[in-house]
């Protein structure tokens, strides 16, 4: 079986000791290296290309957001999935607009982390429960405020597919939600990036923020 590489990156020792334990009994994780600060998750990432990084936000020298940007410019097959004591909105969808694949609050439960790192490892986007539904509440308000949300020529069930993908629903998931297949559900997906030329699911819901489901300024 082929491990998931992954970086821990977190400016406190103990924060790391603790993931270590957690993940090492993981038998499709492999933890490849530790870093302390942005800079330091730069060079290790160039160095060791871990499938995923688990980047912290706040630390000396450079920010998670902003080292969460340069890893997917220059190394964008790497994974960056946010684990950070922040529940801030603006910090929740910087780290989403930086490339992240994922954000997930460090008072979560270790499953919840296990689960997630699975889920990104499949190229999939984790968002942690309370944060993913405060998409859906902000989308909800500007439709019922009449804003025009989209740009495109989707139809009505694929923008329906988009929201709940920019939401952090699995394919299963929304098919549950919409009472459809998931070989349906897929055929939206594929359907929607062929249209928006874009190519995997962070890309979509970096687009979803772009054409206005999540306002960045509220």
């Amino acid at each position: 079986m082929e491990k998931i590489s992954l970086l821990l990156v977190d400016d406190h020792a103990v924060v790391r000791s603790g993931l270590r334990l957690l993940l090492d009994a993981q038998e499709d994780m492999n933890i490849v290296g530790e870093a302390e600060t942005g800079q330091e998750a730069l060079r290790l990432v160039a160095t060791l290309q871990p499938d995923i990084v688990l980047m912290d936000i706040k630390m000396p020298d450079m920010n998670g957001i902003e080292a969460t940007a340069v890893i997917k410019e220059r190394h964008p097959n790497t994974a960056v999935l946010a684990l950070s004591m922040y529940e801030d909105d603006q910090y929740f969808f910087e780290m989403l607009k930086a490339g992240a694949s994922g954000y997930i609050p460090k008072r979560a439960a270790p499953d919840d982390l296990v689960h997630a790192i699975r889920t990104v490892s499949k190229g999939d986007v984790f968002l942690y429960p309370t944060l993913a539904k405060r998409l859906v509440q902000d989308y909800l308000r500007r439709v019922e405020a009449g804003e025009e949300l989209f740009h495109d020529d989707l139809t009505p069930r694929e923008r329906e597919v988009l929201a709940l993908i920019a939401e952090g629903y699995s394919n299963n998931e929304i098919a549950e939600t919409l009472v459809i297949s998931s070989k349906t559900v897929e055929r939206h997906r594929e359907n929607i990036m062929r249209k928006l030329d874009l190519h995997s699911g962070i890309a979509l819901v970096k687009y979803a923020i772009k054409i206005g489901l999540i306002d960045l300024d509220d």
